[in-house]
C-alpha cells in the first residue's frame, strides 16, 4: 500500500516540479498563503501521530483552527518539546518512517546528532530555490554549467541535499553537470584544472570561509579563477559585503549581485529562503549606510537578507525570533528555530528605500535579463549565543569580520577568528581576538597592530553601542595570531565557532 502512495507522491511532485520556474513562482504569488498554512496544519494534525498527540496534550481541538488568528494561537514546537519527546517514526506521516527514503543528520549547536527523514518530494520544492539562483542569477539555462559541491558529504545534510537538488535541475533540462568533491581541496583543484575548461561557467557551493580558503589556496597554486566565470552559492554563516567584494575581486567578478547567492537553510527543513539579485542589491545599500541599517533592522550588525516563498515556508516572528511552518519528511508547524531576525513585506521594503532615495530595481534593470519577483523578505542575524557582551555592548562576529576584510589586512589572514572576553591580572575585562594567519604568513607586531586598529575602526563605525558604552582606553582589542590550522583555535575539518 505504502509503495503505491509513494509512487503517486513522486509522480505528482515531479510533474509539478517540471512546471516552468516563472509559472511556478507566479502561482505561489497568486495563492493565499494564510489559507495554505491553515490547510497544511489540518493535514498534519490528521496524518502525523506525534503532532496529534502534541495538540491533545495542549487541549487543542484542530477543528477549531479556522483563521490565521486561530493558527497564531497554536503552541510553538521546538527540539525540546517535540523533536526530543516523540519517537522518530511518529513524527513522520502515518507514523511510518518508511514513508521517507533518506535520513540526514545535523549535529546542532550542542553536538548531539538529530535525525531528519525526508522523501524525494521534499527535495523537489527545495530544488526550486536552487532553480531561482541558477536561472535568474547565474543564467544557467544558457550554456553549460559545472556545479562543484564543496559542502561536507556523508550523512550531514548540506552536501547530499545540495547535490540532489542540483541533479534535479539537470533532470528538468538545465545544462548542469554536478560533481561532488566535498570539502577535499585536492579533489576540488583537480576538478577545476581538468573539468572547468570544458564549461562556460563554474559554480562552487559551500560554506563561505571554506570557499574563500579554496579560492585563496587555488590562487597560490596558479589557478586563474577569472577564466571560469565563477559563481558562488553559500550557506551556514552570515558574511559582510566587504567579504563579498573581496572574494569578487579575487575571482574576477564584476557583478556581485548576479555572481553570488546565499541560502538560508537548516537541517530541520532544507532551504527556507535564498538571496536574489534584488536582496543582494538592497543589502549592499544597507552595508554602505550602517546608520540606516541600524534604524531598519534594529541592531548594529548586518543580517543575512533573503526572499522567501510563503507557500513553501511560512514565516512568523515572536519576541524577535523566527518561526516557520512547512512540509517535510517531518512536517513542522510553528517551529521555533531560535534564529533572531524578522520579516518584511516586499512593498514595505521598497517604500522604505524610496524614502532614502534609493531604487534597487532601477539599478538592476540594465544588469541582466533575470526576473525579479515580489516575494517577502526575511532577515536573519543567527543565534544569539554567538554574541559577546562587553561593558554592556553587544559585539557580533560580523563586526569583527569587516575589520579583517580591509585591503591592508585581508591577504595576511584567512578570515577566521575567535573572540572572547578575558581578564588581566587586575581582573579588568578586555576584548581578545585570536586570528588565523593565511598559509605561509608569519606573525609580527606590525601585523598585530594593523589588525587591532582595523577591527577597532570598524567596530566604532558599525557598532554604536561599542563606541558609546566601552571606555576609550578599553576599546582597542588584544590580538593574538595563530598559524593556519592551529589545533586549539582553528582545527581543520571542524565547523568553526567564532566565540568562546
Amino acid at each position: 500500500m505504502i509503495e503505491n502512495i509513494k509512487q503517486a507522491q513522486s509522480l505528482n511532485a515531479w510533474q509539478e516540479f517540471l512546471t516552468p520556474l516563472e509559472a511556478k513562482l507566479e502561482q505561489s504569488l497568486n495563492t493565499n498563503s494564510e489559507q495554505a498554512i491553515i490547510n497544511l496544519f489540518h493535514e498534519v494534525s490528521n496524518s502525523v501521530p506525534a503532532y496529534k498527540q502534541f495538540l491533545e496534550a495542549q487541549n487543542i481541538i484542530p477543528e477549531n483552527i479556522k483563521t490565521l488568528e486561530n493558527f497564531q494561537s497554536l503552541p510553538l514546537i521546538d527540539k525540546n518539546n517535540y523533536i526530543r519527546v516523540y519517537p522518530l517514526g511518529d513524527r513522520c506521516r502515518g507514523g511510518k518512517i518508511e514513508s521517507c527514503d533518506l535520513i540526514a543528520v545535523s549535529s546542532g549547536s550542542t553536538g548531539n546528532p538529530t535525525f531528519w527523514p525526508r522523501f524525494v518530494t521534499d527535495e523537489y520544492q527545495i530544488a526550486t530555490r536552487f532553480e531561482q539562483i541558477f536561472k535568474d542569477s547565474f543564467q544557467a539555462d544558457q550554456g553549460n554549467t559545472l556545479a562543484v559541491v564543496c559542502f561536507s558529504l556523508g550523512t550531514w545534510v548540506g552536501g547530499i541535499y545540495t547535490a540532489n537538488c542540483c541533479r534535479h535541475l539537470a533532470a528538468k533540462g538545465y545544462p548542469i553537470t554536478v560533481v561532488t568533491p566535498g570539502n577535499n581541496k585536492t579533489e576540488i583543484f583537480r576538478i577545476i584544472n581538468q573539468l572547468a575548461p570544458l564549461f562556460e561557467r563554474v559554480v562552487l557551493l559551500g560554506y563561505p570561509p571554506f570557499l574563500k580558503d579554496v579560492i585563496d589556496s587555488g590562487i597560490s597554486q596558479g589557478i586563474q579563477w577569472q577564466n571560469y566565470a565563477l559563481k558562488l552559492v553559500m550557506a551556514g554563516e552570515v558574511f559582510s559585503e566587504e567579504w563579498r567584494d573581496l572574494v569578487a575581486n579575487r575571482i574576477g567578478s564584476t557583478n556581485p549581485c548576479y555572481d553570488f547567492a546565499s541560502v538560508y537553510g537548516t537541517a530541520d527543513a532544507g532551504v527556507l529562503g535564498n538571496e536574489t539579485p534584488l536582496s543582494i542589491c538592497i543589502r549592499r545599500f544597507f552595508a554602505q549606510h550602517p546608520d540606516r541599517a541600524r534604524e531598519f533592522f534594529g541592531e548594529s550588525r548586518l543580517p543575512t537578507l533573503v526572499q522567501y516563498d510563503p507557500i513553501s515556508r511560512y514565516f512568523e516572528v515572536k519576541d524577535g525570533t523566527l518561526l516557520f511552518s512547512g512540509d517535510n519528511g517531518i512536517p513542522l508547524i510553528r517551529y521555533h528555530i531560535a534564529d533572531t531576525g524578522g520579516i518584511i513585506s516586499y512593498q514595505e521594503m521598497l517604500d522604505y528605500l524610496k524614502k532614502q532615495g534609493f531604487d534597487p530595481l532601477a539599478g538592476l534593470a540594465s544588469d541582466s535579463n533575470g526576473k525579479h519577483y515580489p516575494f517577502p523578505f526575511v532577515y536573519v542575524f543567527g543565534r544569539s549565543n554567538f554574541v559577546l557582551s562587553y561593558y554592556g555592548a553587544n559585539i557580533y562576529p560580523e563586526n569583527i569580520q569587516v575589520g579583517l576584510e580591509q585591503p591592508n589586512i585581508s591577504d595576511a589572514v584567512t578570515g577566521k577568528f575567535v573572540m572572547e572576553i578575558k581578564q588581566d591580572r587586575d581582573q579588568n575585562s578586555y576584548l581578545a581576538i585570536a586570528v588565523e594567519l593565511a598559509i605561509k604568513v608569519s606573525s609580527d607586531q606590525e601585523l598585530k597592530d594593523a589588525i587591532a586598529n582595523s577591527i577597532h575602526s570598524q567596530l566604532i563605525r558599525l557598532n554604536s553601542e561599542y563606541a558609546n558604552y566601552v571606555p576609550v582606553h578599553r576599546q582597542l582589542p588584544e590580538i593574538s595570531l595563530y598559524k593556519f590550522g592551529d589545533p586549539n583555535y582553528f582545527p581543520v575539518g571542524v565547523k568553526h565557532r567564532y566565540t568562546r
